[in-house]
């Protein structure tokens, strides 16, 4: 930072008068500091150590009083603030841009792969594209009349196209130990309980659906907020380094017990809510069109989870009466299969849906709570938790259904930090 420069009294200046300053070339007063010293010294182009070894040269200078020397230290602070603010803001941005061009590369990568494919021009790229079909998986594990209806093409193109993406792919038999090497690599997402943890083999895996029902305060919204915070996690700590895609068909998501949650693991409400990816259901036909929408926002987004709370809510309220019962199962069965389909293109996500309960009015011993959705939902599911109250805050998960766990319950608490044991 410049200061004015002693003078002697026979070069015709005086103390404490304005003098000429060659090194700004303007008019000051011995000992005072000017914000035009400032702009002329040029501190964009300095780094935090030069501004620093100003910071030493400023406590060696002379000061008329006291004021002027806090008010320099002041300006030195405020400088050296910016600097790492400015430099905090320009690593995240770089981090930013450098994992967005990632997932860009690897976008344009399954398009370039698509556009390979045998009678596949720009109109027809196109076409699959603006449908969602934008990777050979896409093509390959979608049923054709879905892919026609989609994205209007022909029963002969499209099956060419499926045929096709089956043969860059492999798809076809494989051995049971190659089976087994895949999932013994498979990831899973903890839910924040060592107990509940345990009884799903190690956390909510992905590839597969996974089903939470039970009465309401059961706890079930609370453990879709856990897995959106825990799934952002890195591997070490339980999570897979993901965002989470929740849609939200009850209106009960909310953002401040997501930031409760993510102080409870010291982590960065700010972050944490800017990699929940958030959809509002309005009605079932909606709710289906999100799911179908969520293919294209999965690999540009980096979802790792999606979360559906609640699965049947909007098709209990909009299918009423036992006639229409069957359209209204042949629509979840469809809306399920989308789900699953998302799964098999997609092997390291991971699916949660909230379900809710109906009673049995025929049982008179036991319990009388059952899914909704009967068996469509509970065909449609990969694994299912049954959620039921316990004293206080504890609340019981019984596994009623899964391929590979055995039948067990844990038992867990909701605390204001989120899930825990």
């Amino acid at each position: 930072m410049a200061k004015a420069t002693e003078i002697e009294d026979d070069n015709g200046f005086k103390m404490g008068e304005p003098y000429f300053c060659k090194e700004c070339k303007r008019n000051h007063t011995k000992g005072k500091i000017y914000k035009d010293h400032i702009e002329f010294a040029e501190f964009e182009n300095k780094t935090k150590d030069e501004v620093d070894s100003d910071n030493i040269e400023l406590i060696n200078d002379d000061f008329e009083d006291e004021a002027e020397l806090i008010e320099a230290f002041n300006e030195i602070e405020a400088e050296t603030d910016d600097f790492e603010v400015e430099e905090q803001l320009d690593a995240e941005i770089i981090m930013d841009k450098e994992e967005n061009i990632n997932y860009g590369e690897s976008i344009q990568e399954s398009i370039n792969a698509v556009k390979k494919l045998p009678g596949v021009g720009e109109a027809t790229l196109n076409k699959l594209i603006k449908a969602g079909f934008s990777s050979l998986e896409s093509i390959a594990f979608t049923p054709p009349s879905i892919i026609q209806e989609e994205s209007g093409l022909g029963d002969k193109t499209t099956s060419k196209l499926i045929k096709a993406s089956m043969e860059q792919l492999n798809i076809g038999f494989k051995s049971a130990e190659d089976v087994w090497e895949h999932r013994k690599n498979i990831a899973r997402i903890t839910t924040a309980s060592q107990e509940l943890d345990d009884l799903l083999g190690g956390g909510v895996e992905t590839g597969s659906v996974i089903e939470f029902f039970g009465e309401f305060r059961t706890g079930k919204t609370q453990i879709m907020h856990q897995l959106c915070v825990n799934v952002q996690l890195s591997e070490e700590k339980g999570g897979i380094e993901g965002k989470a895609l929740y849609i939200d068909t009850e209106g009960t998501f909310r953002p401040e017990r997501i930031i409760q949650m993510a102080e409870g693991l010291d982590l960065d409400h700010k972050k944490v809510l800017k990699n929940i990816v958030f959809g509002r259901a309005y009605n079932s036909d909606h709710q289906i069109l999100l799911i179908k929408e969520a293919t294209n926002l999965i690999k540009e987004q980096n979802i790792k989870l999606i979360v559906v709370d609640s699965l049947i809510g909007h098709f209990r309220s909009e299918y009423i009466g036992r006639g229409t019962l069957a359209n209204r199962q042949q629509t979840i069965n469809s809306h399920l299969h989308d789900l699953l389909r998302l799964c098999d293109i997609y092997p390291n996500l991971a699916i949660a849906v909230t379900n809710q309960v109906q009673s049995k009015p025929d049982v008179f011993y036991g319990n009388p709570l059952q899914a909704a959705g009967g068996n469509v939902v509970a065909h449609g599911s990969t694994i299912r938790i049954y959620l039921r109250k316990g004293k206080g805050e504890q609340r019981i998960a019984k596994v009623v259904d899964a391929p590979h766990l055995p039948e067990g319950e844990a038992i867990f608490s909701i605390t204001e930090n989120g899930i825990s044991d």
